[in-house]
């Protein structure tokens, strides 16, 4: 499966062996596409927050996750570059067998503490700590004071922190599927998505995805 228009796309550049500079992860987003080509946005640099200076000719390799969490890649290089009222990469299409798929039982999930509020029907409110996140669910810890069952409805506002600095947040509703009790006084709580904006899980796979790419580096 192609990505599509809007999809977004997680970019490693090879090595520039002539200035030996380091790279972060480099963001961009499927723009448009004809039978031959994909027009993607220039792509930005996560750690530097400023786009990638990308010729024609560049070797890249692109990364991007499908809606029901199957990791896809092909390597490709730049055709050249678009002069529209933005400037995009052209790329030629790959061929399917070029692809490669990670099929996983579930999106990728990175231990994580992050801040997330919790609305329960029209009146509970409270805030937790992730335990992990992931783009089909996340867990978190809470006291067990908190009147909460399996398969119960919550909707929840997630804050997440990039490498670079920038905030963003991610809102969803979601099912309770498992509660664990864990020491002293907190329950584990597992929930996975039931209504989100894919705007919004790609802000949460694009945070996993940052985080598995630190973890390698270490």
């Amino acid at each position: 499966m192609l990505p599509k228009i809007g999809q977004m796309l997680y970019i490693q550049p090879h090595a520039d062996a002539s200035d030996g500079a380091q790279t972060g992860m480099l963001r961009s987003r499927v723009t448009d596409a004809d039978d031959r080509y994909l027009y993607v946005d220039i792509p930005m640099d996560e750690q530097t927050r400023k786009l990638h200076r990308t010729q024609p000719g560049d070797e890249l390799k692109l990364t991007y996750f499908t809606a029901e969490g199957v990791k896809h890649q092909f390597s490709a290089h730049v055709h050249s570059i678009r002069r529209d009222s933005s400037s995009q990469l052209v790329i030629p299409k790959p061929e399917p067998d070029d692809i490669t798929r990670e099929q996983r039982r579930s999106f990728l999930r990175v231990e994580a503490q992050l801040e997330i509020a919790i609305r329960l029907g029209e009146k509970l409110r409270f805030t937790a700590l992730t335990d992990d996140v992931g783009g089909g669910g996340v867990s978190f810890r809470c006291d067990r004071k908190w009147p909460i069952t399996p398969n119960m409805k919550a909707n929840c506002w997630l804050l997440l922190t990039y490498k670079s600095g920038a905030v963003s947040h991610a809102q969803f509703e979601a099912e309770i599927v498992r509660i664990v009790p864990v020491e002293p006084h907190h329950h584990l709580i597992m929930m996975r998505f039931k209504d989100i904006q894919d705007t919004d899980q790609q802000k949460i796979i694009r945070y996993c995805f940052e985080k598995q790419l630190e973890r390698r580096k270490d």
